[in-house]
């Protein structure tokens, strides 16, 4: 296999709970390196099948939508939406940042529903019982999420930035690190 497989998501810039917007987008940058991956292995089962490369990345990449992407979820849903929505009661755009969180919310539950719709195929691929993906699934989760993203990246992040504090952050830290078991 080329090296392009590599695993994704052990290279990413450390960040952590201490700065929950930069942990935010770190799992952008994951989540991206995830859909990098499933889309290189694609092609690479047609060649290879479900050679030891590939079920190592289909595991990774089940590990990280099993696990991590849940949780980034969460974080967003069960914490920072409702922190900024305090934090920006009496801003005018609130009305706005409203809309956003509940496109997000939803978009949120599409996603999880094109990951039940792969992760049959993406485990069996990791067990080495299947040579294949379906390749439209493949692509609309990727597309889905790519588009989440930059949603996240352009609108909700720096909003998050210019209108939460210090007290809002260190809160939304401290339930992202209580989310992962992290002291």
């Amino acid at each position: 296999m080329t090296p392009s497989l590599s695993l994704p998501g052990f290279s990413s810039p450390a960040a952590g709970p201490e700065d929950p917007l930069a942990m935010l987008s770190a799992c952008h940058e994951r989540v991206e390196r995830q859909c990098r991956t499933l889309t290189r292995l694609l092609p690479h089962l047609a060649q290879h099948g479900a050679d030891a490369q590939a079920r190592e990345a289909a595991q990774a990449v089940l590990r990280y939508f099993d696990e991590a992407a849940p949780n980034h979820h969460a974080d967003e849903e069960d914490d920072l939406f409702g922190l900024l929505q305090q934090a920006s009661t009496t801003d005018p755009a609130s009305a706005a940042l409203a809309e956003l969180t509940q496109t997000l919310v939803t978009q949120h539950r599409q996603l999880e529903q094109l990951w039940r719709a792969l992760r049959p195929s993406l485990q069996a691929v990791a067990q080495g019982q299947a040579h294949t993906l379906d390749a439209h699934e493949v692509t609309s989760l990727v597309e889905a999420y790519r588009a989440h993203v930059a949603l996240e990246d352009r609108d909700l992040l720096p909003q998050a930035a210019q209108v939460l504090n210090a007290d809002a952050l260190q809160r939304l830290g401290q339930a992202m690190s209580q989310r992962r078991g992290l002291r």
